[in-house]
């Protein structure tokens, strides 16, 4: 099946692509968001390839997916033709939640897919057929070594994301235990916070270079008051890394009792904090934990056989 697909979250593309299709990947000249092309920071298999988006009309799109409401009349444009489609949707509704309607809310021709029962709970799809397919992640291997008794955050865009992603409290976290940011434009975080130099930011690494480095802190803190469930989140639970997560969106599923701490109460998560900080041996217990728990849930084949499922029944055989 040839699949035209948008670069437009990294991490979840990186794993849709490791499928059997083919997934082409619109390319403009500018590399904008409408045309980025491959991963540049991403290890993506050679069944993705970029074409320009004035090539389009001669492939032959058997299936196009939307992750972004204008996408659809941009694919209109671009095959010159209609070809079936659905829409990915990561992210949580935002502004009056219990009154927000989904952008396909009112059109019964395009399922929209879910990434967390969180999402579809949340979200009034209207007409629109719903599907949940949960995160599938590849597996970056049981990296942990812990040896820096300090804590990895992993966020992008957190000064204009700031209450969104929970930048607002880094700096309660960090008196509790240094804080490593790894991100997006992250690199004026600290002078931002008000913080001194005890806060180290790492932009834009490759993923492999960032799963190395991340592997090295003790603990994973993942901030985050209103996201759907961060990627990165069970990237650190794969390599082996205990978490420290608020208790909310789809983080309260994703995370075990054993595999880290989860709560809403600031004292709780900063006492676990500082646990998992100064006990290795503790720390060391529940990333394994976490890595057995994202394994059992959020394993690639899973994810692509989910994936393959719907799609057949959307383009079949």
């Amino acid at each position: 099946m040839k699949i035209m697909v948008w670069h437009v979250h990294g991490s979840w593309t990186t794993s849709f692509v490791h499928g059997e299709h083919e997934y082409l990947v619109p390319l403009t000249p500018d590399r904008g968001p409408d045309g980025r092309g491959r991963a540049a920071t991403y290890p993506w298999p050679a069944g993705a390839r970029e074409v320009p988006y004035d090539r389009f009309a001669a492939e032959d799109v058997d299936l196009v997916v939307y992750q972004r409401p204008h996408e659809i009349d941009l694919a209109r444009e671009w095959l010159g033709r209609e070809v079936p489609g659905v829409y990915v949707e990561h992210n949580t509704p935002a502004g009056d939640v219990p009154r927000t309607r989904h952008p396909l809310a009112g059109r019964d021709d395009i399922p929209v897919v879910h990434v967390t029962h969180f999402n579809d709970l949340f979200w009034d799809c209207g007409s629109a057929p719903t599907h949940v397919i949960e995160h599938g992640v590849v597996d970056p291997g049981h990296l942990y070594t812990g040896e820096l008794a300090r804590a990895g955050v992993v966020v992008n865009e957190p000064i204009r994301r700031w209450r969104v992603a929970g930048t607002d409290l880094l700096p309660t976290f960090a008196a509790t235990a240094p804080l490593d940011v790894f991100g997006m434009k992250v690199t004026n975080l600290p002078s931002k916070l008000g913080l001194d130099r005890e806060m180290v930011t790492f932009e834009d690494l490759p993923q492999a270079a960032m799963h190395a480095e991340l592997a090295r802190r003790r603990v994973y803190l993942h901030p985050y008051r209103w996201t759907s469930l961060g990627l990165s989140l069970i990237e650190a639970m794969m390599i082996g890394m205990p978490i420290v997560a608020l208790a909310t969106t789809e983080a309260v599923e994703a995370v075990p009792p054993e595999a880290g701490i989860v709560s809403t109460k600031l004292p709780t998560l900063l006492r676990a904090l500082d646990r998992f900080a100064n006990e290795p041996e503790l720390a060391v217990q529940a990333g394994k934990a976490a890595r057995a728990a994202a394994l059992a849930r959020y394993n690639l084949d899973r994810f692509l056989t989910d994936w393959d499922n719907l799609l057949t029944t959307i383009v079949p055989k």
